[in-house]
């Protein structure tokens, strides 16, 4: 609670804000970032679409044909339809959470409240606000390859001491605006030790409590 509280009250954009942290995306910034790509390679975060159920996705995302569509009069041409249906939030599907995602204590991001989320979406707080797209200074920390392994096991934390070491170990410095990456916290696939092989991953490695106040400490 105490920690929930100081990191709210850090927070310098106003209580009308609804853009969080994409405020420290600014042009400056952003062109900053842009000056420092060397090779050009572009580098995936996405986690390939699954469609069928496993111990960690019970729900797997429905991929269906809808058919070719009916050729306008006096036309041969026609075009494949298909129709996807996911559930977007656990730990098989790549995804980027809105503000509106975390409910606490009644409330969402700076007192919004929980009645702007609703069956229909989310008339508050919506990803809307990055419509225009994220770019920045991404800086990945690999943690597991700090501590010589590869992967972390189920229910291991990353603490805010790890993300200093692994800036120390990568001569990288994480800051204002930086787009922070942690490397893959549990193991890639189904097999023995990964998190994805236990039920529900009810278990799963991740970054303790104390991270966003280190994040905070490096702005």
């Amino acid at each position: 609670m105490a920690l929930y509280e100081r990191l709210r009250d850090a927070a310098s954009w106003g209580r009308e804000d609804r853009r969080g942290a994409l405020n420290n995306l600014t042009t400056t910034r952003v062109a900053q970032a842009v000056e420092e790509i060397r090779s050009g390679r572009t580098v995936s975060l996405a986690a390939a679409v699954e469609n069928e159920v496993s111990l960690d996705n019970p729900d797997p995302c429905q991929h269906r044909m809808t058919g070719p569509s009916e050729p306008e009069v006096g036309s041969s041409l026609q075009f494949s339809l298909d129709r996807l249906a996911m559930n977007i939030h656990g730990n098989a599907d790549s995804h980027l959470d809105a503000l509106s995602h975390v409910q606490y204590q009644g409330t969402l991001y700076n007192g919004v409240p929980t009645d702007k989320v609703g069956v229909s979406g989310a008339t508050g707080l919506s990803l809307d606000v990055a419509r225009d797209g994220i770019v920045g200074r991404g800086v990945l920390l690999d943690i597991p390859r700090l501590e010589g392994r590869a992967w972390l096991e189920p229910g291991e934390c990353v603490t805010g001491e790890a993300l200093a070491a692994a800036e120390t170990a990568q001569h990288v410095t994480v800051g204002l605006g930086d787009l922070l990456f942690v490397r893959p916290l549990r193991a890639v696939g189904r097999g023995a030790g990964s998190c994805r092989a236990a039920p529900r991953c009810n278990a799963v490695s991740g970054r303790a409590p104390g991270c966003p106040a280190w994040q905070r400490r490096q702005q």
